[in-house]
């Protein structure tokens, strides 16, 4: 809690959007309410970790029977531009849910079902400004992403005074949501209820010049079925009341709780997050942990306990390794849910100090799926809540970097070669499997920056925002080296956070660190590399074409020379020349090691810069090539294809005799199991 402020210090400059009589009474109370909230909660004043442009107050209700949650809410907007603003906008996520004629349902299919329980919804019922002026003739619903008039998902709301540089835009808005039964995200199953996207939330509004609108303005997409979110870190007070039977977990830190009769209402503070979710279900069993200054708090069903301290491990594993090779995890409190089946579709889900894990109520303890999700979602507090990219726009920069990183945490605790699953029959890590879903995908030549993330080739955004942006990633890794790359996002953590960095900021920032360490050992930039991996569509495939090994031959006839210098004493009869030819099939160019092996037990390693379409190596004395392997250490793992990066003159067939036998083995468990 030590780096909560007192709201005193953190009311933006206000003009004209604000009377002098509003701001000394809000200053008033301002006082008087941090004086309280630091003599309940022993608050310490530090500074704030964002800009905090937006804010939020709100105080709700859950209704177990109508399935809605409504309220009012107080929220400000500062106008951080040099521009005059005549007009806010605001997301209702959850009007994604309304019919089967929004822009989420015509692109994902499927109905939000045909009872009156079942759609979700939001309706403002009031909105007003400081002045008491009503801004519902001003508020209309607008789609800029496909003109869909059934998507109700942004508001505009013109303003009575165009915001000036500086001003505060201050909204009061009575809402009621109705939560949809069909959980995507968020929903309700009976008693389980997982309630995000839930509010009238600001868009981004930027400068000119800014990556995402360049001429300057709104940046407030629809919810679209293949995409997130974008939005500024916020400071939240959210008060809710609901069944005091019910057990309650979000992503801010509880000042106070009041019970009346069936009924409880609770308190919530949250600061310099971009999303404020919650959950709530009477079946909800409760596990605490501490990590450093984090305080963990764990809601897990009850039939899953027994995993409750390999969740927990899971955290304080990511927690360990972000902050030694990233930067720290800067709030003192974090809560993360596994829902119970019923409430399955909220799972996998990211909301900066709270999130979803994912696991089933019987997990073995070979398949680490539980701490694999846990670790993922917990990922994103990092890319996506500290470092706060546009999700609509560039998914990579989250789902990419953030898979990089999980699969990298898991691997490291979990087993290098066993990261994702352990048993003695079958292994495999993290990392291989996500390249395998790269390389074994049709669609695998889009770009992984392609344009926004709703018009992504079918099937394709979870490939390339996911899978192919991680191999990509380690493969720059294998490249830089991993102390680099660490450093890379040391750098990027120091100048990003609690900001919205774009690609060109990444790639600016992945430039200056490998200058500063290699100087101009891979060029004047990495721009030869993301121009083929991220925005690229070529594939690379490194291929041993052949190994010759040929005796020398004595020159004949009126040579005048011989093709080696022989040393003295040396018998020809026992030298030879041996070639190596390698081959780059694919269009992607790297730089890449050769490890060559000789019949007398040496070995040389080459560097190949990978450019040509055939590459010689060859040889001359008295051993021969036995063995070639390009990339013999896997860094560069955007190679389509391993099975033709080796080739050997005297092949093994032990490994194979093993393989099979560990096939046969595979089969009779797995008969044994289905037999039993």
């Amino acid at each position: 809690m030590e780096r909560f402020r007192l709201l005193s210090q953190e009311i933006p400059r206000t003009n004209r959007i604000m009377g002098f009589q509003s701001q000394r009474k809000l200053f008033c109370f301002a006082v008087l309410w941090s004086f309280t909230v630091l003599t309940q909660a022993q608050i310490v004043v530090k500074e704030p970790l964002s800009e905090r442009i937006t804010g939020y107050e709100i105080n709700v209700s859950l209704d177990t029977v109508a399935k809605t949650v409504s309220g009012d809410m107080e929220t400000y907007w500062v106008n951080k531009s040099a521009d005059t603003v005549p007009d806010v906008r605001m997301h209702l996520y959850m009007n994604a849910f309304r019919s089967n004629r929004t822009t989420f349902y015509l692109e994902s299919g499927g109905s939000p079902g045909r009872k009156e329980i079942d759609p979700g919804w939001t309706e403002i019922r009031s909105m007003e400004d400081r002045e008491g002026n009503d801004l519902l003739p001003f508020m209309e619903f607008i789609s800029p992403d496909d003109g869909n008039r059934e998507d109700k998902t942004v508001i505009r709301i013109k303003l009575p005074d165009q915001a000036l540089p500086g001003d505060t835009v201050h909204l009061k808005i009575s809402f009621e949501t109705k939560l949809p039964s069909q959980i995507i995200r968020t929903g309700f199953n009976d008693d389980f209820y997982f309630v995000a996207q839930w509010f009238p939330k600001f868009g981004v509004y930027e400068p000119a010049g800014m990556r995402y609108s360049t001429d300057g303005g709104w940046n407030c997409h629809q919810f679209h079925a293949r995409s997130e979110f974008y939005s500024n870190h916020s400071v939240y007070d959210v008060t809710i009341t609901l069944p005091s039977s019910y057990v309650i977990g979000t992503g801010g830190l509880l000042l106070s709780e009041e019970k009346k009769g069936a009924l409880k209402t609770m308190k919530f503070r949250a600061e310099d997050i971009v999303d404020f979710a919650w959950t709530t279900w009477p079946g909800y069993k409760v596990f605490t942990d501490r990590w450093k200054h984090v305080d963990i708090t764990l809601l897990i069903p009850g039939a899953r306990t027994e995993q409750a301290e390999r969740q927990l491990t899971a955290v304080r594993n990511a927690l360990e390794y972000f902050e030694r090779n990233v930067g720290p995890y800067p709030w003192p409190h974090l809560t993360f849910i596994d829902p119970p089946s019923k409430g399955g579709g909220a799972g996998g889900m990211e909301y900066t100090t709270l999130f979803t894990s994912g696991s089933s109520d019987k997990m073995p303890e070979f398949v680490y799926i539980p701490e694999m999700v846990t670790v993922h979602e917990f990922g994103h507090a990092y890319f996506m809540g500290i470092i706060a990219t546009n999700e609509f726009e560039e998914p990579w920069m989250d789902e990419g970097i953030n898979s990089y990183w999980e699969q990298r945490i898991m691997d490291h605790y979990y087993g290098s070669g066993y990261g994702r699953l352990n048993h003695r029959l079958l292994k495999a890590s993290d990392k291989s499997l996500a390249r395998m879903s790269y390389v074994t995908s049709p669609l695998r030549q889009v770009a992984s920056n392609y344009e926004y993330s709703w018009k992504y080739p079918q099937e394709s955004y979870f490939m390339l925002s996911y899978q192919k942006a991680s191999v990509w990633l380690h493969t720059l890794s294998g490249i830089i080296g991993e102390e680099t790359m660490n450093e890379v996002f040391r750098e990027y953590y120091r100048k990003w956070a609690f900001r919205h960095p774009s690609t060109n900021d990444f790639i600016n920032v992945v430039n200056e660190v490998v200058k500063k360490q290699h100087g101009e050992k891979f060029g004047k930039d990495m721009k030869w590399f993301f121009d083929q991996t991220l925005f690229g569509t070529g594939l690379c495939d490194y291929k041993v074409y052949m190994i010759k090994n040929q005796k020398f031959r004595k020159p004949e006839g009126k040579a005048d020379s011989t093709d080696m210098e022989l040393p003295e004493g040396a018998d020809p009869d026992s030298l030879f020349i041996s070639t190596v030819q390698l081959q780059r099939l694919g269009e992607v160019m790297l730089p890449v090691d050769v490890l060559v092996g000789f019949n007398d037990g040496s070995e040389i390693l080459e560097k190949w810069d990978g450019r040509s379409r055939f590459r010689d190596f060859v040889y001359k004395g008295k051993r021969e090539v036995e063995w070639v392997r390009i990339d013999p250490e896997f860094r560069i793992i955007m190679d389509i294809n391993y099975l033709n990066n080796s080739m050997t003159e005297k092949p093994d067939l032990t490994p194979v005799r093993r393989f099979s036998n560990k096939i046969l083995a595979f089969v009779q468990f797995f008969l044994s199991i289905f037999l039993l």
